[in-house]
C-alpha cells in the first residue's frame, strides 16, 4: 500500500503538488493522467524520493519514505522512463542484473533472474541475453528496461511515460505485455501517461490531476459514465465517452446464452467496442458468440449496447 497524505511540493513560485492525498492499492496498476505540467510526474518522484516533498507524507507498508535513506527505498521500487537508460557497453543480461548484483546476488540466481524476465516480456533467453542495446529495436530496448526494473523483485514499479516513443503497434504490444507481467508478479504499478487509451487499457484505477492538484480519482468506468466535472468530460474526450465507455466492457457481459445468429462469432472475452465495429460493418442487429473453439454460446443484441450497465 502506497498512502500520500496532504502531500506537497514547490518549485519557485510554482505548486507543482498542491495537498494530494491518495491511497494506491497494492497488486494494483494506478495510472496518473493530466495534462502537461498538472504534476503528475513530480507526483512519481517524490515517491521514490527523486524529488523531497515540502510539505504531507507519503508511506509504503505503512512507513514514512523519509525514515531510511533514498537508495534503500529505491532498490524496493523499480523505475521505468521513456529513454530507457540502458548502458550501451554492457550486454542485455547484465543491464538486467545491475541491481541484483548490487545487492549481492549469487551469479547463479541472477542468471536464473534474467533468463525468468526475458521470457515473460517475450525475448528468447539464449538470442537476447548477449546483445547489446544498439543491437536492439526501440521496443526490445524498453522491455529491457521494464525487466531491469523488476530484476530485484520490487514492490513498486513506477512507470513515467514508458512507451510515449514507440510506434502504435509496438507500443499496443508492451501494454499487452506489461498487462500480463502485471497479472503474474502481481507488482504494484504507477503509471503517468498522457494517453487516455493507455490509461484505460491498462489502469485500474485513474487519477487525473490539474494543477498540482487531484480533479478526479476513481476506475475507468467511474471516470467515464460519472464525470465530476465538464473538465473531466473534455480531458477524457467528451465525444468519444460512451465509445471508451464500450471498449472496458466484454461481450460476455450481454451475452444471450442459447440464442442463435447467422455469421462469423465474437469471443466472449472482444470488447463491446469491438461488437460495435461488427455490428456496423454486417448491418445486423444480432451476432453470434462461440468460444476459442468455435463452440456456440449464443448470441448479442444491438439493442443490449444501448443498456446502462449500473
Amino acid at each position: 500500500m502506497i498512502e500520500l497524505r496532504a502531500v506537497h511540493k514547490q518549485f519557485g513560485a510554482t505548486r507543482a503538488v498542491d495537498g494530494v492525498s491518495l491511497r494506491i492499492a497494492p497488486g494494483s496498476i494506478t495510472a496518473l493522467i493530466g495534462a502537461s505540467g498538472s504534476g503528475k510526474s513530480t507526483l512519481l518522484r517524490l515517491i521514490n524520493r527523486m524529488v523531497e516533498l515540502d510539505g504531507g507524507q507519503i508511506l509504503l507498508d505503512g512507513q514514512d519514505i523519509r525514515d531510511g535513506p533514498p537508495e534503500a527505498l529505491r532498490r524496493r521500487m523499480g523505475y521505468v522512463i521513456q529513454s530507457t537508460g540502458l548502458f550501451p557497453h554492457w550486454t542485455v543480461a547484465r543491464n538486467i542484473a545491475t541491481v541484483p548484483v548490487l545487492l549481492g546476488w549469487p551469479a547463479a540466481q541472477c542468471a536464473h533472474r534474467v533468463d525468468e524476465l526475458l521470457a515473460l516480456l517475450g525475448l528468447e533467453p539464449e538470442r537476447y541475453r548477449g546483445r547489446y542495446p544498439h543491437q536492439l529495436s526501440g521496443g526490445q530496448q524498453q522491455r529491457v528496461g521494464v525487466a531491469r526494473a523488476l530484476a530485484a523483485r520490487p514492490a513498486v514499479l513506477l512507470m513515467d511515460e514508458p512507451f510515449g516513443a514507440l510506434d502504435p503497434v509496438t507500443r499496443q504490444s508492451l501494454q499487452q505485455a506489461l498487462a500480463q507481467l502485471q497479472q503474474a508478479l502481481g507488482t504494484t504499478i504507477v503509471l503517468v501517461t498522457h494517453d487516455i487509451d493507455e490509461a484505460l487499457r491498462l489502469g485500474q484505477r485513474l487519477v487525473l490531476m490539474d494543477q498540482g492538484r487531484v480533479v478526479q480519482a476513481g476506475t475507468p468506468a467511474q471516470l467515464l459514465a460519472q464525470p465530476a466535472s465538464p473538465q473531466v468530460s473534455d480531458f477524457l474526450g467528451r465525444a468519444t465517452l460512451g465509445q471508451r465507455l464500450l471498449g472496458l466492457r466484454r461481450v460476455a457481459e450481454i451475452l444471450r446464452p442459447g440464442e442463435a445468429a447467422c455469421g462469423a462469432p465474437l469471443q466472449p472475452g472482444q470488447s463491446l467496442q469491438d461488437a460495435l465495429a461488427a455490428f456496423l460493418l454486417r448491418r445486423a442487429d444480432r451476432l453470434p458468440v462461440a468460444d476459442a473453439q468455435g463452440r456456440p454460446l449464443g448470441a448479442i443484441r444491438f439493442i443490449d449496447l444501448l443498456q446502462d450497465p449500473r
